[in-house]
């Protein structure tokens, strides 16, 4: 299990546009991930279940990645954050 924490940077925070470019990405890897933010963590190749979590600009999330090839798909997703989030 790898995981991963970063600090939404992004002025409307995880919104519609991103948020489907993310569960792309999470469904790409194979792996199981997860999201964990406000005291919530959801499954991230699930659309509505992100955007329901209501995160804003400078919320801390925690990215999960578990399964096959973990250690690529974490950083893959590491660098999704930090250029679209």
């Amino acid at each position: 299990m790898k995981s991963f924490k970063y600090v939404i940077t992004d002025e409307v925070g995880i919104h519609a546009r991103p948020a489907g470019i993310l569960v792309k990405e999470a469904k790409a890897t194979g792996a199981k991930v997860t999201l964990e933010a406000n005291g919530k963590t959801v499954d991230a190749t699930k659309l509505m279940a992100i955007m329901g979590m209501g995160v804003k600009k400078g919320t801390e999330v925690t990215v999960t990645v578990e399964g096959a090839d973990e250690d690529a798909a974490a950083e893959k997703l590491e660098a999704f954050f930090k250029a679209n989030l």
